[in-house]
């Protein structure tokens, strides 16, 4: 293991591609020990081949990683040793139950069986995770769990970085990323596109955002038309929801925009201004919103606290 001062996750100039597709075009991360950095980006964009590289699931073509001092392709069987993964899907056996599940993930772990046992009771009650890894990668964490159950979760990570835990989140939830994590990367088609703080991105999205919503769906269009002197605005016809980055203006936007609307007809409901958000990075850096899977297979912009970035496969 290196030392302490190191960071738990290095990452530098990472490529990977399959046949043409180049899904990471030379990433660069650095997590430092005992914090969250969120990975974020749309489909497509490379973020579990990223994970699957420094789990040492799969080969990179060029660049470096070192994952708790230990390089991913010189070093892969120290590198699984330090880490652990969790994904969607957990369970090795889908016949065991989970107890069963977890007491064999223990034993991978190189733990003795009463230990996996008293640990897999343990994390039962808990709700969480096996082993005590030093670097734990999580690949949507959170997917197709209740509300409590999702809290609860959060809970479990702050738990683990509090008793110095080093996490890689990727996940389908802005708001989960603005919850937890210390730093975020946003990776579009294989290349880290933003790095910084909450925070820090937000303050890119430009300022104050004015919204409302159009209770007559058949008016959006003419209400995104009628404030676009404010800025770029960003309509949903099926939510029915216009937001425009307005920078400093703030207030002076936002009593042109009532104006502007009155003068068009388009009646609105909670017009308001609010501080950016999550969804409004990846509208600034993307030009699209976080991206949501439809039961068809189509995806649509999703909008607010559930709006999702979907992990790339």
């Amino acid at each position: 293991m290196a030392d302490g001062g190191q960071p738990a996750i290095l990452v530098e100039g990472l490529t990977k591609s399959f046949g043409d597709v180049h899904a990471l075009r030379g990433i660069d991360l650095s997590v430092p020990r005992g914090t969250v950095l969120g990975v974020l980006g749309p489909n497509g964009a490379g973020k579990t081949t990223a994970v699957r590289i420094l789990t040492t699931l799969l080969p990179p073509d060029g660049g470096r990683a070192v994952v708790d001092g230990y390089d991913v392709v010189r070093d892969a069987a120290a590198v699984r040793r330090s880490i652990g993964l969790s994904g969607q899907s957990a369970a090795i056996q889908e016949e065991l139950t989970g107890r069963e599940n977890l007491e064999i993930i223990g034993r991978l772990y190189h733990l003795r069986w009463p230990e996996a046992r008293s640990r897999a009771v343990e994390l039962l009650e808990q709700f969480g995770l096996v082993g005590r890894p030093r670097v734990l990668f999580l690949d949507e964490p959170t997917t197709g769990l209740d509300p409590r159950s999702r809290l609860g979760m959060w809970d479990i990570i702050r738990a683990l970085v509090a008793d110095g835990t080093t996490i890689l989140l990727t996940t389908q939830y802005l708001d989960e990323a603005d919850e937890l994590a210390d730093e975020i990367v946003v990776i579009d088609h294989g290349e880290v596109i933003a790095a910084g703080t909450a925070e820090e991105l937000k303050g890119r999205a430009g300022g104050d955002v004015v919204e409302f919503t159009v209770p007559d769906r058949s008016r959006v269009a003419a209400a995104a038309e009628a404030v676009a002197a404010l800025g770029e605005p960003h309509a949903d016809p099926e939510t029915g929801v216009v937001s425009i980055g307005v920078g400093g203006r703030g207030s002076d936007a936002l009593v042109d925009a009532v104006r502007a609307l009155d003068a068009a007809g388009v009646a609105t409901t909670g017009l308001g201004l609010r501080r950016p958000s999550l969804d409004d990075v990846f509208l600034t850096l993307t030009g699209h919103a976080a991206e949501e899977e439809q039961p068809s297979g189509r995806r649509r912009g999703g909008r607010g606290r559930r709006a999702k970035a979907e992990v790339a496969s």
